[in-house]
């Protein structure tokens, strides 16, 4: 941690968007970590994930909320209560857009949140490589016109374009704090969690439009091994019987893969040999049932 002789400035940012938008990929960028999951699919992110970024004596603590959707059952419903949470006692909101979104129905919503939050504002118009220019003027004026944003900027949270740019905007806007972390400290996700995440992340990749967004996964042990070698079990819950068999796949092929390819992420992560050991259990209609809460704890 930093000397007390040393001015120290640290605050929360909130990152908020439509599902899908890019807001897991942009806070990775920003702290040069994979601290969230990322798939194509929409509604990925269950969790209020807190990333860390420290340079010098400013840090950021980003809070990565879930894509905003309308809610259809009691796990969305929490999903929803998230963004909301998120926008307390911050001090910074990116608002994350896409170069067509001008007004429609996610990006109103999210306009509607965002104009009663008293802090400043950013609005970042991502994926602009995929964009053509003229497209980007006419999101910003429209937008621009609905709430004051104190900065407007196209990026490339993929690419990197304008990233360097927004860190150092980023930082220069955090208050006089003590630091909220360790300066080595990148997110405080409970390693039980940060495994769960990259299960379901390759269960989600691997499946696409095949499983839905009715997957939890619970790291039920982690062990250290005599041998170093760390010992993990996971349970993926699906709602019904025929998502099982999916995730399983015929002969095992479908899990072995997920398991694998989760398995050779968390051996980069940790230098540990990991040995993974997967299930597949089904928990009929979970998202309406008072468990979903322990599969996205804040």
């Amino acid at each position: 941690m930093k000397s007390d002789s040393v001015q120290t400035y640290a605050g929360f940012v909130a990152v908020l968007g439509r599902t899908n938008v890019g807001k897991s990929t942009l806070i990775n960028a920003l702290v040069g970590e994979k601290v969230s999951i990322i798939t194509d699919r929409p509604q990925t992110t269950t969790l209020l994930v807190r990333a860390i970024l420290t340079e010098g004596n400013r840090q950021a603590v980003f809070v990565d909320t879930p894509g905003l959707h309308t809610p259809r059952n009691k796990f969305s419903k929490m999903l929803m209560g998230d963004i909301v949470k998120a926008l307390e006692d911050v001090e910074l909101v990116l608002v994350l857009v896409e170069p067509e979104d001008r007004m429609r129905g996610g990006t109103r919503r999210l306009i509607s949140l965002i104009k009663r939050v008293n802090c400043p504002r950013f609005l970042l118009i991502n994926k602009v490589d995929l964009a053509k220019k003229r497209s980007l003027l006419p999101t910003a004026e429209c937008l621009g016109c609905e709430v004051e944003f104190d900065l407007i900027l196209p990026i490339s949270a993929k690419y990197g374009d304008g990233l360097s740019y927004l860190k150092e905007r980023i930082l220069q806007a955090m208050p006089p704090n003590p630091f909220f972390y360790p300066e080595d400290m990148v997110s405080d996700i409970p390693q039980t969690l940060f495994v769960a995440e990259l299960v379901r992340e390759k269960a989600m990749q691997l499946t696409h439009q095949e499983v839905p967004h009715c997957i939890a996964v619970e790291t039920t042990s982690i062990r250290e091994r005599e041998d170093g070698a760390y010992e993990v079990e996971v349970v993926i819950y699906v709602e019904r019987e025929s998502l099982k068999g999916i995730l399983i796949g015929k002969g095992g092929r479908m899990i072995r893969q997920i398991g694998t390819l989760a398995r050779k992420e968390l051996e980069e992560v940790t230098g540990r040999k990991i040995v993974l050991k997967t299930q597949v259990k089904v928990l009929k209609n979970w998202r309406n049932l008072d468990i979903a809460k322990k599969f996205r704890p804040s």
